[in-house]
This record gives C-alpha cells, sequence and structure tokens, in this order.
C-alpha cells in the first residue's frame, strides 16, 4: 500500500503530473490549465497507441497453427478478446483527438448541455468529459428508463 499522501494514480501519474492546483482568483481553463489536459490527453493517447502497436505484434509473433482444435479456440478467443479491446481504444483516441481539438477551439471544459463549469477534478479524472456531472448522471437516469 502506498504510503505517500494524495499518490498520483491513472492518467495523472501516466503522465507524470501532480493533480492541478488552483490558485485564488485564478480564470477557469486559462493556458496554465489547457497545458495541463493537453499533457494528460498527449499521455495517455500515446499509451494507447503503444499499446494498439503491440497488439499487432503480438498476434503477428503468436500466430501458428495448432492441430489441437482445442489450442486454436483457445488461441482464437484470446485474439478476439484482445481486437475487441484495441477497437474499444480506437474509439477512445477518436475521442481524445476531438478533445484535443476542443481545446484548440476553446471550447474545453464545459457542459456541452448547461454550459457550466466541469470542473478540474472531474476532468482530470476524466479529461473527455463532455458533460457536467449533474447533466452525465441525469442522461444515465434517462438511459435506463428508455432500456427498462
Amino acid at each position: 500500500m502506498p504510503t505517500e499522501k494524495n499518490k498520483s494514480i491513472g492518467l495523472l501519474a501516466l503522465a507524470n503530473l501532480a493533480p492541478y492546483a488552483e490558485k485564488d482568483g485564478e480564470e477557469y481553463m486559462n493556458e496554465a490549465q489547457l497545458e495541463h489536459f493537453k499533457t494528460i490527453l498527449f499521455a495517455w493517447r500515446t499509451q494507447l497507441r503503444e499499446e494498439v502497436d503491440r497488439t499487432v505484434h503480438h498476434m503477428q509473433d503468436e500466430a501458428a497453427n495448432f492441430p489441437d482444435p482445442v489450442d486454436r479456440a483457445a488461441q482464437e478467443e484470446e485474439f478476439s478478446l484482445e481486437l475487441r479491446t484495441r477497437d474499444r481504444e480506437r474509439k477512445l483516441i477518436k475521442k481524445i483527438e476531438k478533445t484535443l481539438k476542443r481545446i484548440e477551439e476553446d471550447d474545453f471544459g464545459f457542459c456541452d448541455s448547461c454550459g457550466i463549469e466541469i470542473g478540474i477534478k472531474r476532468l482530470e479524472a476524466r479529461p473527455t468529459a463532455d458533460l457536467c456531472i449533474d447533466c452525465k448522471t441525469m442522461a444515465e437516469i434517462k438511459e435506463k428508463q428508455l432500456q427498462g
């Protein structure tokens, strides 16, 4: 168990960053904050791209023609799971690209639904968020009602 207080985890650790410390009277989504999030997004995108490359090489190296149908089926299942994971990661890379574009267009950090600030802590946890926590909660409730 880590003994350090406020130990960085997840995306912040991936980008070798500490949580952003807001200063008194600091404007929301100023240049320093935008750079903080760009660093996080670039590190995340790089890590995902490396995983995609690793999977391609792994699948090429591991491709074998097993004589036993059980071995063949196990390998196909493993490949299928990896491909599904990589597909989700490709979608996530597209979402990261979209978020980076929003930063460049100065449209980052505000809820698409109601327009309020999403918040630094929420964005550090989920940098691709485009809804505030209240709007996201309502959207999830509506989705469950439509499915139910």
